[in-house]
């Protein structure tokens, strides 16, 4: 799958660059423009009828429009390009109506680089599950695109795995590798897990394709594996 193209829309400069910055550090994530108001977010959506778009990160209080009403117009305009809010708006009307519009996430302010990083990777995943080819063989296999949109797909996991514990595997491997790949004796360094506790989520995530393994060579004996992240 080709790289997820984000629009950052944040009318104070320097979050606009840190919120860019960060989309960049998600692998498959790729910053295609950054508006500064409403007005310059729609003209970038209708360049090349918004199909350079695939997710835009929304502030909602711009200079000269509520997100909102960027919300309806997008809408109202027949596009189906996806949207996380990214917002220090806490009202729950404006949540209830950025639900009703289609909104995928909302990510209040302030906020970590891994709280940002969860919501990247879940709307990727949901992504990856609704762009397949077919259709769905049953209830179940739409409830787990539901799940996994919303963050609710912990129980899915294979037993002996949790939630809690995968996340920081998946830090570590995101954080750490910086273009080379990590062994699972230093993802159990990073995590205080054992290396092989480390090496079950490890393989479980190349299992279900977010991560990858290679053989690393340089070193004495048989080449130790390594993982990257997808």
């Amino acid at each position: 799958m080709t790289d997820i193209r984000v629009l950052v829309v944040e009318d104070e400069p320097l979050l606009a660059e840190a919120h860019s910055a960060y989309t960049e550090r998600v692998p498959g994530f790729v910053v295609v423009g950054v508006a500064h108001t409403a007005r310059a977010a729609m003209a970038a959506l209708r360049a090349g009828g918004g199909g350079d778009v695939d997710l835009v990160l929304l502030d909602f209080r711009l200079p000269d429009l509520h997100g909102l009403d960027v919300c309806r117009a997008l809408r109202a305009a027949g596009s189906s390009v996806d949207v996380l809010a990214v917002t220090s708006a806490r009202d729950l009307a404006v949540v209830r109506t950025a639900v009703s519009l289609g909104v995928t996430h909302y990510l209040l302010k302030p906020f970590t680089f891994a709280a940002f990083r969860d919501k990247l990777e879940r709307y990727a995943d949901y992504r990856a599950q609704a762009l397949a080819d077919g259709e769905v063989a049953a209830q179940h296999e739409v409830d787990q695109m539901f799940a996994t949109l919303r963050g609710t797909a912990g129980h899915s996991l294979p037993k002996g795995l949790d939630a809690h514990t995968l996340d920081r595997v998946r830090a570590a491997l995101a954080d750490g590798t910086r273009g080379a790949g990590l062994s699972a004796t230093e993802v159990s360094a990073l995590t205080g897990i054992s290396r092989v506790t480390a090496r079950r989520y490890l393989e479980y995530l190349v299992n279900v394709d977010r991560a990858a393994r290679s053989p690393r060579y340089g070193t004495p004996g048989r080449p130790e594996v390594e993982y990257r992240p997808r």
